[in-house]
């Protein structure tokens, strides 16, 4: 070999190292690196079952037999389209939604503005709030379920207020509205640890500078607060938002003795309508194209929700 052709090969190899090097240096490297387990394990869950339920949604196809599923076009979504039950249901989802977001997001921001102060005893305050976050959901709903049945403190403290004293659960006037108030009571902890993470980060000169302008508390919250913590907002609202159109064991307990749905369907959502079809009466065709349209219906809202804080920036 030529004296030319071992430094050339010399100086590719230097210059494959120092392009390694630097790669391997890069911090956006490190941090694909660190972010490889995660997405496998979130295209393995996530990504490829939906990628495979969009595709069942263009089939017939039942769980006992997927290996003769047939390509029937938009059937399954012009059917879909086509039944008062799956807009029934989307119109509980929507009403789960829009009562207990507000609630839960600024009950969430009044508690952690409370837990915020030098108040002895706060880390108690924090654990006793956020704790029914962590409890499961079925454990809490059988505790509410006996908490609101008919003659008891709580029916008859509402029933004061315009409420029928009845079994809320039970009754199709009540059962949606005994939803909200269980999922409002477990969100709120978490709303309000996600809020006073925000409230520490905002620096203090920012409201000192406001006394000394004569601001008051409600001038120093609306001005100062709010906005910083408006990101804050927007992703709370957000994953509030799907984890109320995701409702699903509190319904399932409430509808133990009965139809997923129960009482007479006045609970059923879109998760509830999509574990009828897709799993009860094994037709995950049907149902694959449910769980799109529910996707679809997410993004949109999501889509809304963040045009709408932009604009009131």
């Amino acid at each position: 070999m030529s004296n030319y052709s071992k430094q050339a090969g010399i100086g590719c190899n230097k210059i494959r190292q120092s392009w390694f090097r630097s790669l391997a240096d890069h911090d956006m490297t490190l941090g694909w690196l660190f972010s490889l387990p995660f997405l496998i394990l979130w295209a393995w869950w996530f990504l490829y079952p939906f990628i495979q339920s969009f595709v069942r949604s263009f089939q017939d196809a039942n769980f006992a037999a997927l290996d003769q599923a047939q390509f029937i076009g938009l059937q399954n979504y012009i059917q879909i389209l086509q039944d008062k039950e799956f807009f029934r249901a989307l119109l509980h989802s929507l009403q789960i939604v829009a009562i207990s977001i507000p609630i839960q997001t600024l009950l969430g921001l009044l508690l952690a503005i409370l837990v915020n102060q030098k108040l002895k005893g706060k880390g108690i305050f924090r654990t006793v709030f956020f704790l029914p976050y962590i409890t499961s959901q079925i454990a809490i709903t059988t505790v509410f379920m006996m908490l609101f049945k008919k003659g008891t403190f709580l029916t008859e403290f509402f029933g004061m207020f315009g409420f029928g004293n009845v079994t809320w659960f039970a009754d199709t006037s009540y059962a949606l509205l005994f939803v909200c108030i269980l999922f409002i009571f477990q969100q709120a902890g978490f709303t309000m640890i996600v809020y006073l993470s925000g409230l520490q980060e905002i620096p203090k000169d920012l409201y000192e500078a406001g006394e000394i302008d004569g601001a008051s508390k409600w001038n120093k919250f609306r001005y100062i607060t709010v906005p910083y913590l408006k990101p804050i907002t927007f992703f709370i609202v957000s994953v509030s938002t799907i984890a109320g159109f995701q409702i699903y064991d509190q319904i399932a307990a409430i509808s133990r003795y009965g139809a997923l749905g129960s009482p007479a369907g006045a609970t059923s959502t879109v998760v509830t309508y999509f574990y009828q079809h897709g799993i009860r009466y094994m037709n995950i065709g049907y149902g694959s194209a449910a769980v799109v349209l529910f996707f679809i219906i997410i993004m949109l809202i999501t889509y809304l929700q963040k045009k709408f804080l932009d604009e009131k920036e």
